[in-house]
């Protein structure tokens, strides 16, 4: 049986220059910002549903171990400067969170009755702190903080998009966003802390 995350389930026809649409992102294309999220998010999915296939109790989807892969799957071994990696890794924060929350919701529906087919593996969130309440809800519930964290705080919000769906470090982070190390500290300090309050208010 084929592997089926190898290059050539994406199609020979399918050949996408990742790299001119970083640069095109970081030139202000918004277009290339679209066509890029839907390739990252695919090679994501891909590396997620592989990792999950065993549904094993034990199983933790780790951000930073899919987004290395979906990296070196779409870029390859090129070292590209942080001004076109960061469009990259913002695409990946943005493809783990709708993957999550497609999975959360799977579950959810699972619960609820579904279809009766076996729920999705719940995925830990133990960085922001959630101890062992780590059910479909809270992660909804976490999405939806973030969407009011980030009317309120957007800096923040990219920080936790980068830090905990990409699984960026706080120094890569820094990088990407152009801020200093202890910026992104004080930012991650406060927006776990802030989503923490508005998971609870809901």
């Amino acid at each position: 049986m084929s592997d089926p995350m190898t290059p050539q389930t994406l199609g020979d026809a399918y050949e996408p220059d990742v790299t001119r649409l970083l640069r095109d992102c970081q030139a202000g294309n918004t277009q290339a910002s679209e066509e890029l999220l839907p390739l990252v998010y695919d090679q994501l999915r891909r590396a997620a549903q592989v990792r999950m296939g065993g549904e094993r109790a034990s199983h933790t989807l780790q951000a930073t171990a899919l987004v290395h892969e979906a990296y070196m799957r779409l870029v390859g071994s090129q070292e590209l400067e942080w001004a076109n990696r960061a469009h990259f890794y913002f695409a990946c924060a943005e493809a783990m969170r709708r993957i999550l929350i497609e999975h959360a919701r799977s579950r959810a529906r699972v619960k609820r009755g579904g279809d009766g087919q076996r729920p999705p593996q719940r995925i830990p969130l133990e960085e922001l702190d959630l101890g062992d309440q780590q059910d479909s809800s809270r992660i909804l519930m976490l999405d939806e903080a973030l969407r009011r964290l980030e009317s309120e705080d957007p800096k923040a919000a990219n920080v936790v998009r980068l830090r905990y769906f990409a699984g960026l470090s706080v120094d890569q982070t820094a990088a990407a966003m152009g801020l200093s190390a202890s910026t992104v500290d004080r930012e991650w300090a406060y927006a776990r802390a802030r989503l923490h309050r508005l998971m609870q208010d809901s």
